[in-house]
């Protein structure tokens, strides 16, 4: 599933349109146990199987993200196969395949990339301390895998490269991913809640669409990776464009007047 990086960059990307068990696992954030206890229990339809392997799709990942945020809101193991043998009897399989499809979708062109720890010494030199590694686990940017790592987001480790190679410290640019990564949250958080106050919650909390409306609310929610990635992208060009002049226009009239001085 991962690609291996290279001195140019992970190979050519393409999107994730099925998982191993543990590529599920993880995408969830959970663990392979985990998964197998939920299958073991019948809370997870079966994988599709190729051999030996199983591969598990979209349905599957929002299927166990709602599992386990049944699980956080206190939830039994019986309790929730209830509520879910409940929901696919009043529907067709198909219909809330296809909608569990839409919010597990993974819609990201990234693919992870797997980093030899070579690789990484090479890009970032003395500064990938053992804190700075255990930082980047932390955070999420880099992932144990045996003696080597995996980048979910190879562009995140390249934007972490940049900046070391611009001489700021890799410590500040793991403090900074954080931060980055806390602003998106709120920020896709307010734009997803726009949609629930006006398109989910105006019908009452206890409503739930019919089998005739499960094919709308599925193109609602998979329009939604594209509106949030579409709206943040636009945000931050218009915001570069604007504040990379206001905060380093001080050095660059600096050395326009440096400029015309020497001419003088």
């Amino acid at each position: 599933m991962c690609p291996q990086w290279s001195a140019n960059g992970p190979s050519k990307l393409g999107r994730v349109a099925e998982y191993r068990i543990d590529d599920l696992a993880r995408a969830a954030g959970t663990s392979v146990r985990n998964v197998r206890v939920y299958q073991d229990r019948e809370l997870l339809p079966p994988p599709a199987r190729r051999g030996r392997t199983a591969f598990y799709g979209d349905a599957h990942l929002s299927r166990l993200r709602l599992i386990l945020n049944m699980l956080d809101r206190g939830y039994a193991f019986a309790q929730i196969k209830e509520m879910l043998d409940a929901w696919q009897a009043g529907h067709s399989l198909a219909d809330v395949l296809g909608l569990e499809a839409a919010a597990g979708a993974a819609w990201s062109h990234e693919q992870p990339a797997v980093i030899p720890m070579g690789e990484l010494v090479r890009m970032f030199g003395t500064q990938l301390t053992p804190a700075n590694l255990r930082k980047a686990v932390q955070l999420g940017v880099l992932e144990r895998r045996g003696a080597q790592f995996v980048a979910p987001s190879p562009k995140l480790l390249e934007a972490g490269y940049e900046l070391v190679r611009l001489d700021v410290p890799l410590a500040e640019a793991l403090t900074l991913a954080a931060e980055l990564q806390t602003e998106t949250d709120r920020i896709t958080g307010l734009l997803i809640g726009l949609v629930r106050q006006y398109v989910l919650d105006p019908k009452g909390a206890d409503w739930l669409p019919s089998g005739e409306e499960l094919p709308h609310y599925a193109d609602v929610i998979s329009r939604l990776h594209p509106l949030v990635m579409s709206a943040l992208s636009a945000a931050v060009d218009r915001s570069a464009r604007r504040v990379i002049p206001e905060i380093m226009g001080d050095r660059l009239i600096a050395l326009a007047e440096r400029a015309r001085r020497a001419v003088d």
